[in-house]
């Protein structure tokens, strides 16, 4: 399935690392987990250097967020097909989105394909002085599942786990279209 970031991206907000001034507390997204960590760990996580947290924000207003992080992909759950054109390796190096998720008030608006793209865009860029061979998810429930997949992400099959994966090779060819396109 080819990803459709046709619409044009929220041209009035802002994509920032979170800061103090962001009104955390008022962002509630309908999955406790997700508004737990921005309320209570995103700053401290940012801060740490555990997570990159960025927001999209109309001021301190934080409609959206998302987390990204270094992550290892083991061998036996990497994709045949893609393992096949890589060196053997034990682990492969990977960009993980931890957490995204879009404030209620803000739903169904392309905020999330929005934050999605931004966190592409951010783990493509990245590459050249930080290999990554793709881009990994833990879909929270089949909601999130359905999202990613919707945007060409393919599950990796792992028992118990919504465990997604994008190549950085197709993200890079999603981004050349989304260029295109604009």
């Amino acid at each position: 399935m080819q990803p459709n970031f046709d619409e044009p991206l929220a041209s009035s907000l802002r994509f920032e690392l979170i800061g103090a001034h962001h009104a955390v507390d008022r962002f509630e997204c309908g999955k406790e987990p997700l508004d737990r960590y921005l309320r209570e760990s995103a700053r401290r996580d940012r801060s740490s250097g555990i997570a990159a947290v960025f927001v999209l924000a109309a001021e301190a207003d934080v409609i959206g967020y998302y987390t990204l992080h270094q992550h290892l992909i083991e061998a036996p759950e990497m994709p045949e097909k893609l393992r096949k054109r890589q060196s053997h390796y034990r682990t492969y190096p990977a960009t993980l989105i931890g957490r995204l998720a879009v404030d209620r008030r803000h739903a169904g608006q392309g905020y999330g394909r929005d934050l999605l793209l931004d966190a592409l865009t951010r783990a493509f860029e990245v590459t050249p002085t930080v290999a990554s061979l793709a881009v990994v998810v833990d879909a929270l429930d089949a909601e999130a599942q359905d999202f990613y997949e919707h945007y060409g992400f393919v599950s990796l099959e792992i028992p118990g786990k919504r465990r997604l994966i994008l190549p950085m090779k197709t993200v890079e060819r999603l981004l050349q279209n989304v260029r295109a396109t604009s």
